[in-house]
Parts: structure tokens; C-alpha cells; sequence
């Protein structure tokens, strides 16, 4: 009887919480609907943390389908020691502009409910995740810095389910509010007008991720990353066949100017073997390309082009911070294309979204 009782009472407290992200699970594989915010259902393989869908320390890393209302919006795998997301994965499908009054949120199903009855959201007590006042007033002036971006999300719902601290990391401001949001803009237009399937919708996989610094962090309790990184592959109709783009750079204050160049994925994947120091990593599967890269050219008028940019195995594409490609490569299958905007306020590009 005891036991119903308690089984009862933590119902009860759950039905209390705000609407947080509940669905924490062994693999992504064990929810059908989470599945498929993976190209064919396969997950990142990273060495030592997700190798083949399955978590190497289940006590530490813990895969969440992030739930909210009615159904699930994204994909975490959430560090529960640094406190940080490893990971987002989502699928993009169109965006709709603005940002929604959500406060922040926590996972319940991460921590012991048991002893830790007031599950607020600014409660230190909780453990295994960030909370607001680890944010809030930090003499590092760093921001919750979203993985699935605001900006990026289909509808209100889905933009409000993004704010869950499970989602966030410890990011310069500066970096947030400057080429990383110039970035996720500039990509969201990209997706729009180069991912459409066959059936001409919109469809990319994206993951967005973090590396963790050895030791730098947050009020001494959320680890602050060294590096953000963010990968998209999709569909492109007009080019029949799949295109894959990758963006990374450090969480450090932005120079002056600074854009953060498209880089290949396989130029991604030798970044993150160089910062974790372990071979074997692979964002999306196989058949998303690793050398080459879909870029805006231009023809004798000076018309844009949309193409097919081969880049060397292992090397970036351009400097970072200069905004401009290497010139190197082959055009291929070149085709005429819309143009690609910069990310201004004439555009609609609603940058601001995923500030703070």
C-alpha cells in the first residue's frame, strides 16, 4: 500500500511541474517518433560516448526524446556530469518568425524526485543539469546558448520546446548574439531553398552539438564548451542527390567582422577527432557526402548558382573569419538557383530568437 502511495505522490508532483521534456530512455531506437529526427534512423556514432545507438556510460550520458505537449519535437544526449547536451538532433521542415514568452525548463526524469521534492527550475539541489541561477547574473557573460535554435523551429509549440536547459550550454554572449546567430540564420535560409525532397518539402537533419572544456565552468557546476559545431544533410531535388554542409568554431568571444565559413562534413568530423583525440566519428551516415559541399557560385553575368564544391578529404574549406571559400575545387552540376540573402533585418531573418 505504502508503495502505490509513493508511486501516487511522485504522479502527482510530475502533474505540478511545468511542462518539461519527459521521456529520458535507454536508446533513441526504443521511441519510434524519436527515431526519426536521425537520417534512417541512425544516430552520431562518437567514440567512447554513442557507438552504434548505444550509450557506452549509461550512467553518465543520457539519450532524451524531447516531449512537449503532444508530441516529441527533438533529440538530446545530455552529459550529465558536465551538465551540458553532448548533442541536439532535429529535423528541419520551415520556420515561422518570432520568439515566444517560455521561461526555461528542466528535466524531471533526470534527477530523484525523492529527495528532491521542489523540482524549480532554479533549484540547486538538482544535479544532474543546469538550472536558471547558474545563468543568471554570471560575471562571463555567457548566455544559455541553444543547440536545436529557436529560429529553427516549425511553430510556436516547437519553439517553446526549445527552451529547456537541456538544450543549452554556457556560450559567450558575444559568440551567440554575433556569427553563430548570423550562422543558424544564414543556414535556416539555406535549408529552405536547397533541402526539398521529391515530393518538393522541405526536409533536412541537423545535429548541433558541444565539446566540453577539461575544466572550465560555470558557478563551479555547468561545464563551459570549448568549441560549438553544427551539421546539416539533406535532399537537394534540383541536384538529385544528398548535400551536407558543417559549421564549427570556438565559444569565445567574437572579432570584429567574424563569419563562420561552410566547411565540409568530413572536415567536421576531423575537427571533432582532433578535439576529443579519439579516431571514428560520423555524424550522419554514409551516403551524406564528406567532400564536397553545396555552395552559392557565380556564372560570367554574375548570376548565383547553386553547385557542387569538391574540397580535398580532411581540409577546410575557407578561413574562418574571412568569409570567403578557399577557390579551390570543382563546380559540378551547376543549376540555377534563388538567391541566398545575407541574414539581415530586411530579410525576416528573426536572429534574435535564440538570444539569452
Amino acid at each position: 500500500m505504502m508503495g502505490v502511495l509513493n508511486h501516487l505522490s511522485t504522479l502527482l508532483l510530475l502533474s505540478l511541474l511545468p511542462p518539461a521534456l519527459s521521456h529520458v530512455v535507454e536508446k533513441f531506437s526504443d521511441v519510434k517518433d524519436c527515431e526519426k529526427f536521425f537520417l534512417e534512423g541512425t544516430t552520431p556514432n562518437l567514440p567512447g560516448i554513442l557507438v552504434g545507438g548505444t550509450v557506452q556510460d549509461q550512467n553518465r550520458y543520457k539519450p532524451i526524446c524531447q516531449f512537449y505537449k503532444d508530441r516529441y519535437r527533438f533529440a538530446t544526449l545530455h552529459d550529465t556530469t558536465n551538465r551540458i547536451p553532448v548533442f541536439s538532433a532535429y529535423t528541419f521542415t520551415g520556420k515561422v518568425v518570432g520568439r515566444p514568452s517560455q521561461s526555461w525548463m528542466i528535466e524531471p526524469q533526470l534527477e530523484d524526485l525523492k529527495k528532491q521534492p521542489d523540482m524549480k527550475v532554479d533549484n540547486k539541489a538538482v544535479t544532474h543539469q543546469a538550472v536558471d541561477t547558474d545563468y543568471e547574473n554570471n560575471n562571463k557573460h555567457l548566455d544559455r546558448g541553444h543547440l536545436f535554435p529557436c529560429s529553427h523551429a516549425l511553430d510556436d509549440a516547437a519553439k517553446r520546446s526549445t527552451f529547456t536547459l537541456t538544450n543549452a550550454v554556457p556560450q559567450n554572449e558575444k559568440f551567440n548574439r554575433g556569427s553563430w546567430k548570423t550562422m543558424e540564420c544564414r543556414v535556416r535560409k539555406y535549408l529552405v531553398e536547397n533541402c526539398k525532397d521529391n515530393n518538393n518539402k522541405i526536409k533536412a537533419y541537423v545535429v548541433t552539438g558541444a565539446v566540453p572544456s577539461k575544466s572550465n565552468t560555470l558557478k563551479n557546476r555547468v561545464n563551459i564548451p570549448d568549441l560549438m559545431w553544427t551539421a546539416y544533410c539533406c535532399y537537394n531535388n534540383n541536384l538529385k542527390q544528398w548535400v551536407a554542409q558543417a559549421h564549427w568554431s570556438k565559444n569565445v568571444q567574437d572579432t570584429n567582422k567574424k563569419t563562420l565559413t561552410p566547411e565540409t562534413l568530413g572536415a567536421l568530423e576531423g575537427e571533432l577527432k582532433n578535439s576529443y583525440k579519439v579516431d571514428g566519428f560520423q555524424v550522419f551516415p554514409k551516403n551524406c557526402p564528406r567532400t564536397v559541399i553545396l555552395s552559392v557560385l557565380e556564372d560570367e553575368t554574375g548570376r548565383n548558382l547553386e553547385g557542387v564544391e569538391e574540397v580535398e578529404p580532411g581540409k577546410k574549406r575557407g578561413r574562418e573569419g574571412s568569409g570567403e571559400g578557399s577557390g579551390e575545387g570543382s563546380n559540378k552540376m551547376a543549376r540555377t538557383s534563388g538567391e541566398l540573402k545575407e541574414c539581415d533585418d530586411e530579410d525576416g531573418c528573426d536572429c534574435d530568437c535564440d538570444e539569452k
